[in-house]
């Protein structure tokens, strides 16, 4: 068999790519860890200066350095021998108020490799893994990465791409957060709708206590988090419900659309924020496709299938989605309000 020469070259370029990025995972999570990149956000540094900075060995400081400035991570001045960050890099990797943090993403990251050998299993055996039983790192990775897009987008512009929710919510009015994990999306809707009530519900109780501990650290007292599945709470009368990035993990979402349709007022809002992605295959062959593929393969399928679900999957798309909100959920409108390149913000009435 001949072999192209140039699709070889392009194929393995490509592959040490890939290589290079897998292997400096972890020095990405040093590097938030030891405060590199804060540091390196307010200054140029010398790796001396930036080791004396941060109480670290220069040497180490060092490598550091030349794998992030190779990797397009930190720039780097030659005249001077110092490096920094420019102003968009210190956005996503040094401001955990900014509307992309990538350290969080790589905690999400190592919870695959805490998860591999389980995983391999799963492969072989079909069966899952429910959320609880990650190692820790996930549940931290989630809320950090999932936060910043919910700064970024969720009061700017997805509650107001709803159909009359954020009058209600200024008003004062009743809204659940389902699948809360820590506690996030609650805490921030919660901080910015002050004469509203607002229910954080999830079924793995160390995240609610860690919510509960957020909410208190925040001096928010307009919200509260019970342990509770989604087609379990007992609240009523919402005015909102909202599940962010988790209807696709469940073992039931029909169930959980079903009820969330009963728990709401007749004139109330269903909002489903869903991984970004189309109605079929070749539409998610792109970047964004293939990290939530990635995820959804180690993390999101098995979580499903942990409880006989029917795996979703992270790329399940509006049409799928559709089908479990409609022709399931009972829910009679149904559309796409809005989206990121990286959300579907699909909104559902009753």
């Amino acid at each position: 068999m001949a072999i192209d020469e140039q699709r070889l070259q392009a194929f393995l370029g490509k592959a040490v790519c890939d290589l290079g990025a897998a292997t400096s995972a972890t020095l990405i999570q040093i590097g938030d860890e030891l405060g590199f990149y804060k540091a390196l956000a307010g200054a140029r540094l010398t790796p001396a200066e930036l080791a004396q900075r941060t109480g670290t060995f220069e040497r180490y400081v060092r490598e550091w350095l030349g794998n992030q400035a190779a990797g397009g991570y930190v720039e780097f001045d030659e005249a001077s021998g110092t490096y920094g960050l420019s102003e968009e890099q210190a956005l996503c990797l040094a401001d955990p108020n900014g509307p992309v943090d990538l350290p969080g993403a790589y905690s999400i990251v190592e919870a695959m490799f805490h998860a591999k050998e389980r995983t391999l299993a799963n492969f072989r055996n079909g069966r899952g893994m429910e959320w609880g039983e990650h190692h820790p790192c996930l549940f931290h990775g989630t809320e950090r990465f999932f936060r910043a897009g919910y700064n970024a987008n969720l009061i700017a512009a997805w509650l107001p791409a709803l159909d009359g929710v954020v009058d209600k919510l200024r008003r004062g009015g009743r809204a659940a957060d389902v699948g809360c994990g820590h506690g996030a999306s609650t805490i921030l809707m919660a901080q910015s709708f002050p004469e509203s009530e607002f229910v954080g519900y999830d079924y793995h109780a160390p995240s609610i206590d860690v919510a509960r501990e957020r909410a208190k650290a925040a001096g928010v007292e307009n919200a509260r988090f019970d342990v509770a599945d989604a087609a379990g709470y007992t609240g009523r009368n919402f005015d909102l419900i909202a599940f962010f990035d988790c209807l696709h993990d469940m073992g039931d979402p029909v169930g959980a659309a079903r009820h969330a349709h009963q728990a709401l007022k007749s004139d109330g809002n269903c909002m489903i924020v869903e991984p970004f992605a189309g109605d079929s295959v070749q539409e998610n062959m792109n970047p964004v496709g293939r990290v939530y593929y990635a995820a959804s393969s180690q993390i999101c399928v098995p979580v499903s299938l942990a409880r006989k679900g029917p795996a979703l999957g992270a790329q399940a798309g509006e049409k799928r989605l559709r089908q479990v909100v409609v022709d399931g959920g009972g829910f009679r409108q149904f559309r796409r309000a809005t989206e990121t390149p990286f959300n579907l913000v699909l909104e559902a009435r009753p």
